[in-house]
């Protein structure tokens, strides 16, 4: 079963810290998901899954499952290092789309499993044409704009 949580983007700037403080913006975990189309592929994710009938457990959230991924690729860790990882840091935890710090851990290890099962090599490269494409968008706006102030000819 699949449940759809609220569209709205996780802002770094409401991610919530117990102990005070924020999130900074230029930390590499916080550019990277602000950098993923999460709700533009959550949908191709979520087709794998029952629609929401109120019996067995909730499935975990796209953004959870390839946030997850990321970080166990990216730093080159077991499934189960991924999760104390995840634990231990407000970072990761923003990354995979939980909204405050928690000092538990988001899943077990062995949801890593099913979560390489469900996330395809072609949702994988979809994920990356997607951000591509945004990237040269964003790039786009910034030569109009900067040939729009003569700086660019």
């Amino acid at each position: 079963m699949y449940r759809t949580e609220d569209k709205t983007q996780l802002s770094f700037e409401d991610f919530y810290l117990p102990f005070g403080g924020k999130l900074n913006p230029n930390n590499r975990w916080v550019q990277l998901a602000d950098l993923i189309p999460w709700e533009d592929l959550e949908a191709e994710y979520a087709s794998q899954f029952a629609i929401e009938s109120g019996q067995g457990a909730p499935a975990i959230r796209f953004r959870t499952a390839l946030g997850a991924l990321i970080i166990k690729e990216k730093l080159g860790i077991t499934d189960e290092e991924t999760v104390e990882q995840i634990r231990e840091t407000p970072y990761l935890q923003y990354l995979i789309g939980m909204q405050g710090y928690q000092d538990e851990a988001p899943f077990d290890p062995s949801m890593m499993v099913h979560f390489r099962k469900r996330i395809s090599m072609d949702m994988i490269t979809h994920a990356n044409e997607l951000i591509i494409a945004e990237e040269r968008k964003k790039k786009l706006k910034m030569i109009r704009k900067l040939k729009k102030k003569k700086i660019l000819r």
